[in-house]
């Protein structure tokens, strides 16, 4: 079996959400139930089955949490970035700017499980950044993309 990468600070934020998954929402979600049994008849009660299902959803992913922690790997990002200064690794923060556009865009280049594009991180199995990976500062990384090849220069990599 494969372990997913992630980053120290990933694994903490999921570890985070867990524990609020657990302590919290589920004392929540339990009282939820134990108010709407007082209401009557189940079969036809829309707020117990509403916080039944709740329930689940909620048990559902605390179980995905802990097996998704249970076989990542953290990533020491600190130790890589000493390893690889000024290169693209996992974990880097990377400034691009796209050749075409002029657009400028900041990515961080993280696990699967971490990924989030609203906040501007990307999988490592993204297009984008397989491309980037080991390339350095002032290099120009080809991407292809459903929408055709892009280029984009490194203009800064960081390791924050």
């Amino acid at each position: 079996m494969t372990r997913a990468p992630i980053t120290a600070t990933g694994a903490e934020e999921l570890k985070a959400e867990l524990k609020q998954l657990k302590t919290v929402e589920r004392s929540r979600i339990t009282q939820d139930i134990a108010i709407a049994r007082e209401h009557g008849d189940l079969k036809e009660n829309a707020e117990y089955h509403a916080a039944r299902e709740e329930q689940g959803f909620n048990e559902g992913r605390i179980k995905q949490l802990e097996g998704l922690l249970s076989t990542a790997q953290i990533i020491d990002v600190p130790s890589l970035a000493a390893a690889n200064e000024g290169r693209v690794v996992f974990g880097a923060t990377v400034e691009l700017e796209d050749i075409d556009t002029e657009e400028v865009v900041t990515y961080h280049i993280v696990g699967d499980i971490e990924s989030d594009i609203k906040q501007n991180k990307i999988a490592i199995s993204s297009p984008i950044a397989r491309a980037l990976i080991a390339k350095e500062e002032g290099d120009v990384a080809a991407v292809i993309a459903p929408g055709g090849t892009r280029e984009y220069e490194i203009v800064a990599v960081s390791y924050n």
